[in-house]
């Protein structure tokens, strides 16, 4: 049975990623660690409450037995990090740390939750899309047996902390949605829970040797197929 841990577990994908987990009877063990509680409960969930994010590798590199598959949806923004220097600190520095963390503890699998466009011509000139890029390469270059990033389009859900403009914006995408059809909406955002699912459906899919690729790059459609189309509950 497969043993997980979720970094980013309180944020919008990371809490729909843990209450997944948490309901897989396959799954023997969920360990999180986070600033504060999850609302997610569960006899398997084993939760590290630790405010201070420099001792988390530590925490992570702790954990017994090492966890099979490790999850990575942390992030923040720019306003609630109050900076750009500052998101870089949690969505860059502390996600490598991590990564690094996990490697080194025995961790096969990493799933990273990425951002789509960051490979793209603007994406890549600006900071968010340069943090997600490092990321990526060095999930990419630690060698796990298997590294899923998932890169989605624009999150559709309700969060805690509303981005600023973000109510407006999913609206406006869900609306299109049913208006004209949700292969529209499909294409400019996708709903957390989707995405989340997406990545524990991929996430299986390593644990059981049949990644198609090492290196594995979940695309829009890609998570719309994996984790609504063919997700089994």
């Amino acid at each position: 049975m497969a043993t997980n841990l979720v970094i980013g577990s309180t944020g919008l994908v990371g809490s729909h990623i843990l209450s997944t987990l948490l309901t897989d009877s396959t799954v023997s063990a969920v360990h999180t660690i986070s600033r504060r509680a999850p609302k997610s409960t569960g006899s398997t969930l084993h939760a590290t409450v630790e405010a201070d994010s420099t001792q988390w590798a530590a925490k992570l590199s702790a954990i017994q037995p090492t966890p099979s598959t490790t999850f990575s949806a942390l992030g923040t923004t720019r306003q609630q990090a109050g900076g750009i220097a500052n998101q870089w600190k949690i969505d860059h520095d502390l996600n490598i740390e991590l990564a690094r963390a996990a490697k080194t503890a025995g961790v096969r699998n990493f799933v990273f939750v990425s951002s789509a466009g960051t490979r793209g011509l603007l994406g890549g000139r600006l900071p968010y899309g340069q943090m997600k890029q490092g990321v990526e390469d060095t999930v990419k270059e630690l060698g796990f047996e298997t590294a899923i990033v998932l890169r989605p389009g624009m999150i559709l859900g309700e969060r805690e902390v509303p981005h600023q403009g973000g109510p407006l914006l999913t609206g406006s995408v869900k609306a299109l949605g049913r208006w004209f059809g949700i292969g529209v909406q499909d294409s400019l955002g996708q709903e957390a829970e989707v995405i989340a699912r997406a990545a524990v459906h991929a996430a299986k899919i390593a644990e059981e040797g049949k990644a198609p690729e090492k290196y594995w790059v979940l695309e829009q459609r890609d998570i719309v197929r994996l984790g609504r189309t063919e997700w089994k509950s």
